[in-house]
């Protein structure tokens, strides 16, 4: 069977060939991957907003967005003369060129790509080692309610108010939201992140109850504000982002006002161009409102001088000198709370195989676990999430516990790496 003739879209002056118009990118609300471009078309100019001039990861759902997405980090190869790049260095000491969107044509290009949601670094070209936006990403734990969110957004505007900067929430197009702060480009991205951890501690302070600033999520609870998206290398969501959710929700910008009784289910890509063209863009302002660090940075050094040092890092970054020990406390208590991993996989539902094998082998120790003894974490590899389970033996006798084994599957997301093999720059046709 022949593949559908591509639909042409003309947008900035260009035409943009869509290939696989009809492929259902969305299978539960119905929608397919032109619809997918014709959106990004309609909510351009809010979209550019968070995009423009930035090094962006191509995060490529070729199968739509019910399936499974990979990062590109490096621009393919093959590409139209009107697509700009910039060569970004990352952390690893590994260098790209990175895709830049600056008009609504290259736009649609990327969403061509497979490219539901947009991922754009905190860095203009300009300027790729001094970030202009710091970003507060609220993460709802197990059992958090919309409402918690609600209240620690409200709590991140106040701490950042009484430190002379602006801000502009949105929600992020899941369970979660985002409160994004334009900043002038004096700090490095080091300088950004501990600005970022010092505002999640205070808000943690502010609300033990609903908050946490805490990087293990055996540690976790309510709403964490994970100040590890400034990390180098991290990229968030962008505002009027589709995510790939069941109903092609929105991460959609807000006042203020609103997010008290707002309803994230409202945004979707069927809703928010009409919500767009009658309302505008809630963070039409941000640009003109670069704000200083220098209150967040003082507050910052007045935890450390408290005895709050630094908090871990992600486990691909290079151990920092004043890091506290990058091991679960779990595993620093083991003999209290012994936690073993039994999966490692690329795909999560290998990863629960392996973990239902290891019940199967074990049905006396399994019999005797929790719902939170089962941890299962999505990791992010080098150019994708892979998944890792493991389970805590808090409840099981000593005596009783089964000896750590290998992992089943054991997946190894670094293996390409320690072999110094590439990524490749493309997968099946999207």
């Amino acid at each position: 069977m022949s593949q559908a003739r591509p639909a042409v879209l003309e947008v900035a002056g260009r035409e943009v060939a869509i290939t696989n118009p009809d492929k259902v990118y969305f299978p539960h609300a119905g929608h397919t991957k032109l619809d997918l471009a014709t959106y990004y078309a309609a909510v351009a100019d809010g979209a550019l907003r968070g995009i423009a001039g930035r090094p962006i990861v191509l995060k490529r759902y070729v199968e739509g967005a019910a399936g499974e997405a990979f990062f590109q980090k490096r621009a393919p190869a093959q590409r139209p003369d009107w697509i700009e790049t910039v060569e970004l260095r990352f952390p690893s000491g590994r260098t790209a060129q990175e895709v830049v969107v600056r008009d609504a044509a290259q736009l649609l290009w990327i969403v061509n790509l497979g490219c539901v949601d947009l991922n754009p670094h905190p860095v203009r070209v300009e300027d790729l080692e001094h970030p202009d936006e710091l970003r507060v990403d609220l993460d709802p734990g197990p059992g958090t309610s919309w409402d918690d969110v609600r209240r620690v957004a409200l709590i991140v505007r106040e701490v950042l108010g009484e430190h002379g900067l602006r801000s502009w929430p949105k929600t992020s197009g899941s369970r979660g939201m985002h409160v994004n702060v334009r900043i002038q480009q004096r700090w490095s991205f080091d300088q950004v992140r501990r600005a970022a951890l010092a505002l999640a501690r205070e808000v943690e302070r502010r609300a033990p109850a609903q908050a946490t600033s805490k990087w293990w999520k055996e540690e976790r609870h309510g709403v964490f504000l994970d100040y590890n998206q400034n990390a180098k290398d991290r990229t968030v969501a962008s505002a009027w982002s589709v995510r790939p959710t069941r109903d092609a929700r929105v991460s959609m910008p807000l006042v203020w006002d609103e997010v008290a009784d707002c309803d994230p289910a409202a945004f979707t890509l069927a809703t928010a161009p009409a919500r767009l063209a009658e309302r505008g863009d809630a963070s039409a302002g941000i640009d003109a409102a670069a704000g200083s660090l220098e209150r967040l940075l003082e507050l910052s050094a007045a935890q450390e001088a408290a005895g709050l040092g630094d908090a871990p890092w992600p486990p691909h970054y290079k151990k920092q000198e004043d890091e506290p020990p990058r091991v679960a406390p779990s595993r620093r208590r083991r003999a209290l709370q012994p936690l073993i991993t039994v999966a490692k996989a690329e795909h999560e539902a290998d990863a629960r195989a392996g973990l239902e094998r290891w019940k199967t082998r074990h049905p006396d120790a399994a019999a005797r676990l929790q719902v939170d003894d089962v941890l299962v974490d999505s990791m992010r590899g080098r150019s994708s999430t892979w998944t890792r389970i493991r389970v805590n033996l808090r409840h099981v006798p000593e005596s009783e516990r089964p000896a750590e084994e290998p992992p089943d599957p054991d997946y190894d997301p670094w293996e390409s790496v320690r072999r110094g093999s590439r990524a490749p720059n493309t997968r099946s046709s999207s």
